[in-house]
């Protein structure tokens, strides 16, 4: 199970880093996973998808 987080990429970071300004899912170690999102909302349920939370058990 990956620890996904989001991240706001803004237009001065995104210039250096040659992406696109906008919400990515990133891992601790701050590699992008998906993106970029146009909401932090987004980015979220993006992350939910990927990394579903483990259910409840009965």
């Amino acid at each position: 199970m990956q620890n996904l987080s989001p991240r706001h990429v803004k237009t001065e970071e995104s210039l250096r880093l040659g992406v696109v300004s906008g919400w990515y899912s990133t891992k601790v170690s701050g590699t992008f996973v998906s993106g970029p999102h146009d909401t932090e909302a987004d980015c979220l349920r993006k992350i939910a998808e990927i990394n579903p939370q483990p259910g409840k058990r009965k």
